[in-house]
């Protein structure tokens, strides 16, 4: 009886996250495939350790999917497929076909900036941007201090403004390198 509480609290409190736990996955891993391999793993990890949730179960688990796809990427480096597929259009009136052809324009060119980025400042971005993490979240969740988690979302707009303010003769990851060039990632 005590593994189906566990069970049911389990669903209770982290299957919510599920879809967190993918995009932060996807966006570490750069495969929809993998990502898929990875939360499996890092919910069975999760699972195993949930006894020891203490606060918040989001970032206690995005910190789980983040070391789960890291540990991923070391067993698999060489196997590794840079891939991405568009995440679902948000749920809302539907825009007529111009706007609609404007939108996904405008999506795959953050996508591709996201892209280019330094993993620490894109991983700060997702978290923030997309997952809505407050700074203190995103600091337990990585594993840095919180003025870390500054300077990371602070440098990664930047770079992230400039990679898309570049004109489009010239080549995004020379504007990218030009960004990150005089500073340390921390």
């Amino acid at each position: 009886m005590r593994s189906q509480e566990k069970l049911r609290r389990f669903e209770e409190q982290i299957s919510p996250h599920l879809r967190s736990a993918y995009n932060l996955a996807r966006w570490v891993t750069r495969s929809h495939e993998d990502a898929e391999d990875v939360v499996q793993e890092a919910f069975l990890r999760a699972f195993a350790a949930f006894d020891s949730l203490r606060g918040d179960a989001k970032p206690w688990l995005l910190a789980i999917v983040r070391n789960t796809s890291f540990d991923w990427l070391k067993r698999n480096r060489n196997l590794a497929a840079v891939g991405y597929d568009d995440a679902p259009d948000p749920a809302e009136p539907s825009p007529d076909p111009e706007e609609s052809l404007v939108i996904a324009r405008d999506r795959e060119k953050v996508r591709q900036a996201l892209e280019q980025l330094p993993g620490e400042f894109r991983e700060a971005l997702v978290l923030r941007e997309m997952e809505g993490l407050s700074y203190k979240e995103i600091a337990s969740a990585v594993g840095v201090p919180l003025g870390t988690v500054m300077s990371r979302l602070s440098r990664g707009r930047d770079w992230l403004k400039r990679i898309l303010s570049a004109p489009a003769t010239a080549k995004h990851g020379e504007a990218a390198a030009k960004g990150g060039e005089g500073g340390s990632a921390r």
